[in-house]
């Protein structure tokens, strides 16, 4: 499998059909391991809320995964991940769609995810970027690598506690 943290590819990207783009855009999106070195937002994660709309689903209180409840602060802590690491890959192809509108969308998300999570592939369009979209996609390399570590950090980290609560809203969803 090519689209890991190393660099190396197998096939040249520049001329993969877009349904490949697309699979390898998912699986660096969700990355590695999360005691690993890989980029992503993690593959327990990805699975934690997978478990989290099964159990929705099903009209279940609890997210269970093999016969263990999964705590609600770990499900707010997967949704945070994610919802943080869309925001970043949204903002950077929003930035390289305006400053490079030459390059194909699959390009441009393969670049930006590539950047993102960490992988080092690329459909060859990086060098004929310009500079604000390379600035970006420097920034995503480098949110992708300590962004989600440390925001699962802070996270667990944070507890603020107060000693009142608000009224229950119950809003309509979908």
């Amino acid at each position: 499998m090519t689209p890991r943290t190393a660099g190396f590819n197998s096939i040249d990207y520049a001329d993969a059909h877009p349904i490949t783009l697309m699979a390898t855009d998912i699986y660096m999106f969700i990355g590695g391991g999360s005691a690993g070195t890989a980029g992503g937002i993690k593959v327990t994660t990805a699975m934690v809320l997978l478990a989290a709309m099964a159990a929705e689903f099903r009209g279940r209180s609890a997210t269970t995964v093999g016969h263990r409840t999964v705590p609600k602060s770990v499900v707010r802590q997967a949704m945070t991940v994610a919802a943080a690491g869309i925001g970043a890959v949204t903002a950077g192809v929003a930035t390289l769609r305006i400053c490079d509108p030459q390059f194909t969308a699959d390009q441009v998300n393969f670049e930006v995810i590539s950047a993102f999570a960490t992988t080092g592939l690329s459909t060859g369009i990086t060098a004929d970027l310009s500079t604000p979209s390379q600035l970006a996609l420097c920034l995503l390399m480098y949110l992708g690598r300590v962004g989600p570590f440390t925001l699962v950090a802070a996270l667990a980290l944070r507890n603020v506690s107060r000693r009142f609560d608000y009224p229950t809203e119950r809003p309509f969803i979908g």
